[in-house]
């Protein structure tokens, strides 16, 4: 038996104090991680149960949607709402106006702003501080406090009710966060590359193509998922800017749900559920270059 008062006691003691700290700190780390997990799912359950109840009300019979004592789940099953929302008149043409818009608007952002964001990653040229300045001064104005002026200046031309003026609008305004964004993934990718192909044979352009291209590849899928979100969802621009019915967007569709006696709920939240099946097809088709793209576009910038 060791006795307290020796050298050998005070230092079992001194290790007994130790381990029973550590055993502390390893359940205040456990403590403290718990709460943190715990926090995470309640916000993601608050995040996502809108979406839920969206689809959920899209499969429920009328009654059960105007219920006083809510149903979480959607018992009797029914079809007719999404029916009764793919009746309902120029849906087909505004599917095919939204794809058009938001087809046509990323490729000639995605092609623009990688141009953009070559010339200011690789080329020095007077001004290249404030073109980068006013980039991100554009992108703190709010979209919607231009509607006016748009407007005059689009019915000025005659591009008021007509998909190349909303075109235009979402371009001008997805166009800074890509240029932006794809100029940190170009400045990442070491220019002696470039320079080892010219080298051994290529010329400018070529080097370019094959060097520079492929692996901006991440980047350009990362801000190509982002450019379809917002121009996809955008609601505001596409009612103020197209009025006839052939001419307009999903979401503006979506607004020929509510009518003199209310909203009607089923072939609304129908209606809002296939609007959004292809942001997500898309994001799922892409997810898996997004997370490495935006590593990458933000270790240089």
């Amino acid at each position: 038996m060791i006795a307290p008062g020796t050298a050998q006691g005070v230092q079992l003691g001194r290790a007994r104090a130790e381990a029973q700290a550590n055993v502390e700190l390893n359940l205040w780390q456990r403590s403290k991680q718990l709460l943190f997990d715990a926090t995470g799912v309640a916000v993601a359950v608050l995040m996502l149960f809108p979406i839920y109840w969206m689809v959920a009300t899209a499969f429920k019979p009328g009654r059960d949607i105007l219920a006083l004592t809510p149903k979480w789940f959607p018992s009797p099953f029914t079809l007719q709402n999404f029916r009764d929302a793919i009746a309902r008149p120029f849906f087909l043409e505004d599917v095919r106006n939204s794809v058009i818009i938001v087809a046509v608007m990323l490729a000639l952002a995605l092609a623009l702003a990688f141009l953009a964001a070559v010339g200011t990653a690789r080329f020095g040229f007077k001004g290249r501080t404030a073109f980068l300045v006013m980039i991100i001064a554009v992108q703190m104005v709010p979209l919607n406090a231009l509607i006016i002026p748009l407007y005059l200046m689009l019915d000025s031309v005659g591009q008021v009710d007509a998909l190349p003026g909303v075109i235009a609008v979402y371009l001008a305004a997805v166009l800074p966060f890509m240029v932006w964004t794809l100029r940190g993934f170009v400045a990442n990718i070491p220019v002696e590359l470039e320079e080892s192909a010219m080298i051994d044979g290529c010329t400018r352009v070529g080097a370019f193509l094959r060097i520079t291209f492929p692996l901006v590849g991440p980047g350009l899928v990362a801000t190509a998922i982002f450019g379809f979100i917002q121009a996809w969802n955008e609601y505001i621009i596409a009612y103020v800017l197209l009025s006839s019915p052939t001419n307009q967007t999903l979401t503006v569709w979506l607004a020929s749900f509510t009518t003199n006696h209310g909203p009607e709920w089923g072939p609304l939240m129908a209606g809002a559920t296939l609007t959004g099946l292809p942001v997500v097809a898309f994001f799922l088709v892409l997810q898996r270059y997004l997370a490495g793209g935006l590593t990458a576009g933000a270790v240089k910038g």
